[in-house]
């Protein structure tokens, strides 16, 4: 039986890494570093979200970024997805040609070379793009007219996170005022992202993230539409606050965008987010060395891991079984773990990790081992992977 710190993780939690422990000392051994996906958690993770968006009466339009496959694209939409979201032109335009014809670019697009693979993408699938800028916003509605079409826009909104959008109510309804008279655009919706509410790790908290998120936005149409300006849809996003969208459903909000929570990470589960039942993602590595004593080495580093850490948890990933153990270095290839008594690891033992967060970890490899029990069952392409343009 797997034990599990106590001052990490709740006893719900703790209760049901069982199942999941008993997993892990079954599996085979992996040409490692491998990244596995239980197939069987990723498709309750699709259909559960999916259920709890239609349930509140709010579409999903889940961000591929994390996964950037295909497959689990259409897999999000097969469970009733209205369209997906992309962070990236390239992301769309791998999508598109896989045949999904409704994407949202939840990130500016500007400059001539990108316009030019604009107009040919929106050939292929009806495209949303998005900003939080006039000036952008004239590139655009310039291209507009040049093609003789108009281009949908979402208006970002600042509700917290303190990237992208001005600050909801007359700042952004400003915005989308002058926006909206300009030719050839017009403004279909509000979104944010409140990626703060990573920062939290009481459920409380989290929920009125998820409100403050919603009544934001909405209060900003409320002045947009006074100027007679019909606001569609209000977008709101995060892996964290999807999961509080009973709490906002039959006040406006018409549709979400969770990414992370199709795989689930170390992040979420120190948050107590999620449970060890969602956690669909691990890396197996294994023991190369054992230089000095209170260390080992593994061989999954930087390119494997990522550099990604939690505010939650010390370390670059949970080692399942291991909770006296520290990833607390990383160098491309090499992991550095700090362990109480390195004697107790043998050269060759291979152990799972839970990655602090999934999204990356999925951009840096070609593909992952999709997994049911301990047998390999398909190899998933993450097929835009590296689109960062």
């Amino acid at each position: 039986m797997l034990r599990w710190s106590r001052k990490a993780f709740p006893a719900s939690q703790r209760e049901r890494v069982k199942l999941f422990g008993e997993w892990i000392e079954a599996m085979q051994q992996w040409d490692t570093p491998s990244v596995l996906i239980d197939l069987d958690v990723l498709d309750r993770n699709l259909r559960d979200t999916a259920n709890a968006a239609a349930k509140a009466g709010v579409k999903l339009r889940p961000h591929t970024k994390t996964h950037k496959s295909v497959w689990i694209a259409k897999e999000q939409l097969r469970y009733g997805a209205s369209g997906i979201t992309v962070a990236k032109l390239g992301e769309a335009e791998v999508m598109a040609e896989a045949g999904i014809d409704d994407i949202l670019i939840a990130y500016p697009v500007f400059g001539a070379p990108k316009l030019e693979r604009l107009g040919r993408l929106l050939d292929k699938a009806k495209i949303t793009l998005s900003t939080d800028d006039l000036d952008v916003a004239r590139r655009l509605s310039a291209f507009g007219q040049s093609i003789g079409r108009d281009i949908l826009l979402y208006i970002d909104v600042n509700t917290g996170l303190n990237r992208m959008g001005k600050e909801p109510g007359e700042p952004s309804a400003e915005l989308v005022k002058r926006i909206s008279d300009l030719p050839n655009v017009r403004v279909t919706g509000l979104m944010t992202h409140s990626g703060h509410a990573y920062g939290y790790n009481e459920s409380e908290a989290i929920r009125e993230a998820a409100k403050r998120e919603a009544e934001s936005l909405l209060r900003t149409k409320r002045i947009v539409e006074e100027s007679g300006i019909a606001i569609e849809e209000i977008s709101v996003g995060s892996t964290p606050t999807s999961k509080f969208v009973a709490d906002v459903a039959g006040i406006g909000v018409t549709e979400m965008r969770p990414g992370a929570y199709v795989f689930g990470d170390g992040t979420q589960w120190s948050m107590g987010l999620i449970g060890s039942d969602r956690l669909a993602m691990s890396i197996v590595t294994t023991v190369v060395g054992r230089p000095r004593p209170g260390t080992i080495i593994i061989d999954a580093g930087s390119k494997t891991l990522s550099s990604d850490v939690s505010k939650f948890h010390a370390g670059y990933g949970h080692i399942v079984g291991h909770d006296e153990a520290v990833i607390e270095r990383l160098s491309e290839e090499h992991g550095i773990v700090s362990v109480p008594d390195s004697g107790k690891f043998e050269i060759g033992q291979q152990l799972r990790i839970v990655p602090n967060h999934c999204c990356v970890v999925a951009n840096l490899h070609d593909r992952l081992a999709g997994v049911r029990g301990d047998r390999l069952e398909k190899w998933l392409s993450v097929d835009a992977r590296g689109q960062v343009r």
